[in-house]
């Protein structure tokens, strides 16, 4: 089987090449930065949001093609022939956070947000969750029917370790620097679902060359839910065992909380939600039950990043304010960058 994935050097793209080689299948990955085969897998260099590049890509036949790429609308729709008719499976990565708010477990039928939601701003934004379902539908009116749609949630590895809307950038930097995690007190009772990533990357394998699984949309979500606040939990009892200490955490209202971190949408129409989900679906592909649990899965994660913490780069602005919220202070020595100072500084003591 000959297989090419789009945007597929992320975390998920890394374990779904990797799940893909071991099974013997042929797999090309396009990237950005030059990169030597490795076994089964050949890296493609280039921009795949390039398209003359595309262009040339989709030139061969492809068994499967996985797009893992962000596009607006109108690149999507410029795309979708062309993706469509250089593959026998065209896989198009969506979100389940597409759904509307639902008082029962969610499964595929359930309604959109795009399709029930009247708040007239939000929906001239071109915000994640309604762009994925645009470009849901965009497939959907298509002629032809060789697509599958994945509607992943909150997915977590060793590098990604999530906390509501928050990256582990905002929240676990600041417990490493032995200062005080600032959260939401209205989403720390939400419910949600937290699935492993490699978990998410099989069941997309498992999708592969399913005849029964073209024209059909999937979520692919494990089937613990928890509130956050017992997740928080998890990330303190590990933080706990490996370093000796209980981080200190404060809680925001609301209002506070979105005008600190950003990301209104996001939180008022997802982490808000309680977000349970029915897998039944996929499962027939799949044995959702061997999914890592995933407080187990979190704590492994936790403690193999702790080993050799890395992060992208720090919000030196929300971090000003987190300080001033907590009473605490960072050397501007610690912060890398005249302009990040400033934002530091004047967050910190001044705005």
């Amino acid at each position: 089987m000959k297989i090419l994935l789009l945007g597929g050097t992320g975390a998920m793209g890394v374990h779904l090449s990797k799940i893909l080689a071991e099974q013997g299948r042929h797999v090309s990955v396009t990237t950005r930065r030059a990169k030597e085969r490795t076994g089964n897998i050949t890296y493609l260099t280039g921009s795949a949001k390039e398209l003359g590049f595309l262009t040339r890509l989709l030139q061969e036949k492809w068994d499967v093609i996985v797009d893992f790429m962000i596009y607006n609308e109108a690149e999507l729709e410029q795309r979708v022939e062309m993706l469509l008719d250089a593959t026998e499976q065209y896989i198009f990565i969506s979100s389940a956070r597409v759904y509307d708010n639902s008082a029962e477990w969610i499964k595929e039928s359930t309604t959109r947000l795009l399709d029930t939601i009247e708040d007239k701003e939000y929906l001239a934004k071109r915000e994640y969750a309604l762009t994925k379902a645009r470009q849901e539908n965009i497939l959907k009116k298509n002629k032809n029917t060789n697509w599958t749609i994945v509607r992943p949630y909150i997915t977590y590895s060793e590098q990604r370790l999530q906390l509501g809307t928050l990256e582990k950038e905002d929240w676990l930097f600041r417990a490493l620097e032995g200062k005080t995690i600032v959260f939401s007190e209205d989403l720390k009772e939400k419910v949600t679902t937290l699935t492993y990533g490699y978990d998410v990357a099989k069941s997309i394998a498992a999708l592969m060359g399913q005849e029964k699984s073209l024209g059909e949309s999937y979520h692919i979500t494990s089937s613990g839910s928890y509130t956050w606040q017992e997740l928080l939990g998890v990330y303190l009892d590990v933080f706990e065992e490996i370093k000796g200490s209980r981080p200190t955490v404060i809680f925001l209202g609301l209002k506070d909380f979105i005008k600190l971190q950003g990301g209104r949408y996001q939180i008022i129409y997802d982490r808000m939600y309680h977000r349970k989900f029915d897998n039944e679906k996929i499962n027939e592909f799949v044995d959702v039950g061997s999914f890592v649990e995933a407080k187990a899965g979190l704590t492994n994660c936790l403690k193999e990043f702790l080993v050799s913490p890395h992060f992208q780069n720090i919000n030196w602005r929300s971090e000003g304010i987190k300080d001033r919220l907590a009473g605490e202070h960072t050397s501007l020595l610690r912060i890398e960058g005249a302009l990040n100072k400033l934002k530091y500084a004047l967050f910190r003591y001044v705005i």
